[in-house]
């Protein structure tokens, strides 16, 4: 269990989703005829003019709207995605500059997955429970990914969130401990040059996804002392609708505490940000005494769980910046061949 030697804590958060929704109607009548069921309602589409970067940023700033802090005192910037936009040239340093933090901060691209903005927090714990610096910024983004045709596609989404860590007395949650669970599991995969990833299909159940989840969220709390009914809300990665699901029924949660950070349904998997924009739209409702288990999976595999208890704080800075629903609510449906030319799809060359 990771449990750092000074209390830090969540002191602004900030989520970001675009406005451009695909149906997964769309995907099956492209590629099924319009048979087979759907496993969720739409995606969220970044836009031509957006990408993991532009996300990231707006994300940042409504996190610091939140926080109302120095930027200046923002001691690291570490952005977690499988998209970045550039194979050399970091995404953390453009996002440092853009907020006013750069240049004396340490800056980094993360990479594990859908578990790269979960352990750049874990990052951030570390360097403010050590007082090495004040404040972290840490942000899980994404732009859809998914062959054409591929089961990925009707769920692989845009969008994310970016958390300011620091210290607990200032933080509208407090980390009460972290623990990760990590194991060499070879579902999900994208080799350099690779413009889709693959995936290993039966073994993204088991031994993937439950094994890491279920082991991390019952270890967590068994290393606490605590129990599913110690919490108001368990927010988990999100890859379709079902295995969320399924997941807190194994760790003995009921399914009103899993309701508020089921996402996936209307904005599809946001990759490194799918269990964090969770935590946003949780944050965006829970009250002071409520306590949190996050749970993050990363294909490769690896999960990184959280128990998170809410402060008094969160009341006064809520409505300082949109909420997570307040983007879900901002929607524009578009049809598969927009999407196709918006996520470039179409190679030319």
């Amino acid at each position: 269990m990771l449990k750092p030697a000074h209390d830090v804590g969540i002191v602004g958060y900030g989520a970001y989703v675009p406005r451009f929704r695909l149906p997964a109607s769309e995907v099956a009548r492209v590629w099924t005829d319009g048979t087979g069921g759907l496993p969720i309602k739409e995606k969220a589409v970044a836009g031509l003019d957006e990408d993991t970067l532009t996300m990231s940023v707006e994300a940042a700033r409504n996190a610091l709207a939140r926080a109302q802090i120095d930027v200046t005192q923002i001691r690291a910037v570490w952005v977690g995605s499988e998209s970045h936009p550039y194979a050399v040239k970091p995404t953390s340093t453009i996002v440092a500059e853009a907020i006013g933090a750069a240049p004396f901060t340490q800056a980094a691209d993360l990479e594990f997955a859908c578990k790269a903005g979960s352990e750049a927090i874990v990052m951030g714990m570390g360097i403010v429970g050590s007082q090495m610096g004040r404040y972290v910024l840490a942000i899980g983004m994404d732009t859809a990914q998914g062959r054409p045709g591929d089961a990925l596609e009707y769920t692989a989404a845009s969008g994310g969130a970016a958390f300011i860590v620091g210290p607990a007395e200032e933080s509208v949650a407090v980390y009460e401990a972290a623990l990760s669970h990590v194991t060499d599991t070879p579902d999900f995969w994208r080799r350099a040059y690779s413009h889709y990833p693959s995936h290993g299909h039966r073994f993204t159940g088991e031994p993937a996804y439950f094994e890491h989840v279920v082991s991390a969220g019952q270890e967590l709390m068994q290393e606490l002392g605590t129990q599913p009914s110690d919490y108001k809300y368990v927010v988990l990665h999100q890859p379709n609708t079902k295995f969320p699901q399924r997941a807190a029924q194994i760790l003995g949660f009921q399914p009103e505490q899993l309701k508020t950070g089921l996402l996936v349904p209307v904005i599809g998997n946001t990759y490194a940000g799918s269990s964090l924009i969770g935590l946003t739209a949780v944050l965006d409702e829970a009250q002071p005494g409520d306590r949190i288990l996050m749970v993050s999976f990363g294909s490769g595999a690896g999960s990184d769980a959280f128990s998170i208890r809410v402060t008094d704080k969160l009341n006064e800075v809520r409505d300082r910046a949109p909420r997570t629903q307040d983007y879900i609510a901002r929607r524009k449906l578009i049809d598969y061949a927009t999407y196709v030319r918006y996520r470039h799809k179409l190679q030319m060359n």
